[in-house]
């Protein structure tokens, strides 16, 4: 395969200027040109971004998409593949997280390597480290966690910092918009998969991001426990889908020790059991197996 287009898309709240300037400058550095970079302003006006330095004379220039509302991670991103797809300029595309950085002036050049070296790639799931090199376990995408710079194939991959093939999403479909914020990554790992793409985490694709906590979100709770049980009611096989509930019901238990969280965690199951997920399209039991040898069964 030769060289894939390279595109960028960056959705903000709009409520981080200067770490969405210090990205943009981190984008500019890069030794791979993007052919395309969309901004989508998430429920905000955005500046104008067309003439930011170093991004002046990109071959597809810069695009800005305003949403009137706020549609959550996964929406966002949707506006911005969308808009790309329809422009049909880019066959490969990264999604960076606003307050996310691009230490290293090679990632899109390495990004690039990849998706030619294979025809059946479908994403690659940065490493996301903070400002003094630590990751923390949560954001390494396998079971044991030790070491993130293990890097090879992987069940799923980390939303803050990855790259798409465009052919893969024609297949997959978008981001799960209905999701709004958690688990959106999961649920289009799995169905990548299940389409015959790999998911590969390299960790010398480096994001650098500020340590965060996702309890920090208010919703957090709430929408953790019901996106688990849309992710499960939409893509396992039936007999899965009490093992899967079952054993994060009992993790919850076990590692929350907030009686509020634990609350709207409940509330928030209750509401992923009764009201619509979307498209039900359980995976191949074939899918179950290639997870399990890739060290992740969809029971966990």
């Amino acid at each position: 395969m030769s060289a894939p287009r390279i595109g960028v898309s960056i959705v903000t709240m709009g409520d981080r200027p200067q770490a969405v300037e210090a990205l943009l400058a981190s984008v500019a550095m890069q030794d791979v040109r993007p052919t395309r970079l969309v901004i989508i302003g998430n429920g905000t006006a955005l500046p104008d971004f067309t003439a930011f330095p170093g991004l002046e004379d990109l071959d597809g220039g810069v695009t800005t998409i305003e949403l009137p509302e706020n549609l959550g991670c996964p929406g966002g991103r949707n506006a911005g593949l969308r808009r790309l797809a329809e422009i049909g300029d880019v066959d490969v595309v990264i999604e960076l997280d606003d307050d996310g950085l691009l230490v290293e002036k090679d990632v899109f050049r390495r990004v690039q390597d990849h998706f030619a070296a294979d025809d059946r790639l479908g994403i690659v799931g940065f490493r996301i480290a903070d400002e003094h090199g630590e990751t923390q376990r949560r954001h390494v995408p396998r079971l044991r966690a030790g070491d993130p710079m293990r890097g090879g194939p992987v069940t799923a991959f980390l939303g803050g910092g990855h790259a798409f093939s465009m052919k893969m999403l024609e297949q997959t479909g978008p981001w799960p918009a209905e999701f709004f914020f958690t688990h959106e990554e999961t649920d289009l790992a799995w169905r990548a998969l299940d389409a015959g793409w790999k998911v590969l985490y390299e960790p010398e694709l480096l994001l650098q991001h500020p340590k965060t906590s996702p309890a920090r979100h208010a919703v957090y709770y709430r929408m953790t426990a019901r996106n688990r049980v849309w992710l499960a009611r939409r893509n396992l096989p039936l007999p899965l889908v009490p093992a899967y509930l079952g054993t994060w019901t009992l993790l919850t238990l076990a590692r929350t020790r907030d009686p509020k969280g634990l609350r709207a965690w409940a509330g928030g199951f209750a509401e992923g059991v009764r009201t619509p997920c979307g498209e039900r399209r359980p995976m191949r039991w074939s899918t179950v197996w290639q997870m399990t040898r890739l060290g992740r069964p969809p029971v966990i």
